[in-house]
């Protein structure tokens, strides 16, 4: 069991940084419509369950606070809320293509709910990220500011989510189960009824 614990808690620093990594280079790209900050998260979730995703989640946000930005630190709850949606939807039907398929939409629209009530209670709706100007033009034409800053949010997030979810999905077909020490039904390997 400790020798299984540590394994775990090796894969969950690996997909740590896999988050930090990804998420930094699309964001100093700025790659329109993607993120790629929670494929380890959603990875993590998918094979070790909710907690474990829910760990690599809130701990890579507080990872980019320090190394990339601050306002990254109050979005730690999107990420840790993503391991745990993931990690649920896959301990109940193991994370195959629907599984996936599903887990991406749900977490496309649970994220920018979530982060767009951070970004205006903490943050007045902008966070320094592309969608602000999408935010402003929308606040410009009159709507109304959680209005402004969910709409671009939802549209990146189902689009950033939804392909998250496919890679990591096509990514455990590839993986051998035993390294991963998980049953078959966390791989994918069953389908759902």
């Amino acid at each position: 069991m400790k020798k299984k614990n540590t394994y775990i808690i090796t894969l969950s620093a690996l997909a740590i940084a896999l988050n930090v990594i990804a998420g930094t280079v699309v964001g100093s790209l700025k790659i329109p419509f993607l993120f790629l900050d929670a494929v380890g998260t959603i990875f993590i979730a998918a094979i070790y369950g909710p907690y474990w995703g829910l760990s690599v989640g809130i701990l890579t946000n507080l990872v980019l606070g320090v190394t990339s930005s601050y306002t990254s630190i109050p979005f730690a709850i999107v990420n840790g809320v993503i391991g745990l949606i993931v990690g649920f939807i896959a301990r109940k039907n193991g994370f195959n293509i629907s599984a996936a398929i599903i887990s991406g939409i749900v977490i496309g629209i649970v994220s920018p709910i979530i982060g767009t009530v951070i970004a205006v209670f903490v943050f007045g709706g902008l966070t320094g990220g592309i969608q602000d100007v999408a935010v402003l033009w929308l606040k410009q034409s009159g709507t109304s500011l959680f209005t402004a800053a969910f709409l671009p949010r939802l549209i990146e997030n189902l689009i950033d989510k939804v392909l998250s979810s496919l890679l990591v999905y096509y990514v455990l077909k590839q993986i051998p189960v035993s390294l991963l020490g998980i049953s078959t039904k966390n791989r994918g390997e069953r389908h759902a009824a």
